[in-house]
């Protein structure tokens, strides 16, 4: 029987370092971790999403993560959660879709780690918007996370001193003798 795996969302304004933490630690750790989608969406469509699109987009990220949980070891990075998604569709459309707002309630997490802004802002096509909107959304989250008491852990720093926190946490990798992916 395969041990329990843990999933661990990353989540974070744009361009806080969120997808690079989250490979980094799949590699680190011997499994996979789940991209943003959203990120896809944009570059296929070569659009923002619309407001419709809000909940789709969180689907399809939930879905991925129910299916790289079979390949995963011990944990599962997930860059992203429904959370996001609907903190977005607040910060764009100033509401909440009543789907996408039952998605967000399942905030169903082992750990949650939050990404600080404070590295440069870098443009990134259609997906960023602005360094202040980074910040906004950013104590937007922080502000969700404690209203809704989910517990949290703020990284800040370069990828390594965020990496050593991490670990701190999650404690050390094992030495595993196959690749996650082979499954």
């Amino acid at each position: 029987m395969k041990p329990s795996v843990q999933r661990v969302a990353v989540l974070g304004a744009e361009s806080s370092g969120k997808s690079t933490l989250c490979e980094a630690l799949a590699r680190h750790y011997g499994t996979v971790w789940v991209p943003e989608y959203l990120r896809e969406f944009v570059d296929s469509r070569g659009r923002v999403p619309f407001e419709s699109d809000q909940y789709p987009i969180a689907c399809t990220q939930l879905v991925r993560e129910n299916e790289a949980e079979a390949r995963a070891h011990r944990f599962l990075f997930c860059d992203t959660t429904p959370l996001m998604t609907a903190l977005y569709s607040r910060q764009y459309w100033g509401r909440v879709d009543l789907q996408l707002a039952r998605l967000d309630e399942r905030h169903d997490y082992a750990w949650t780690f939050v990404t600080a802004p404070d590295s440069p802002w870098e443009p990134d096509g259609l997906q960023r918007e602005s360094e202040e909107v980074r910040q906004k959304v950013h104590r937007m989250l922080v502000e969700t996370l404690k209203e809704r008491k989910i517990p949290y852990v703020l990284l800040e720093g370069g990828l390594e001193h965020r990496m050593r926190r991490v670990e701190g946490l999650l404690g050390p990798a094992c030495l595993i003798d196959q690749d996650p992916n082979d499954n």
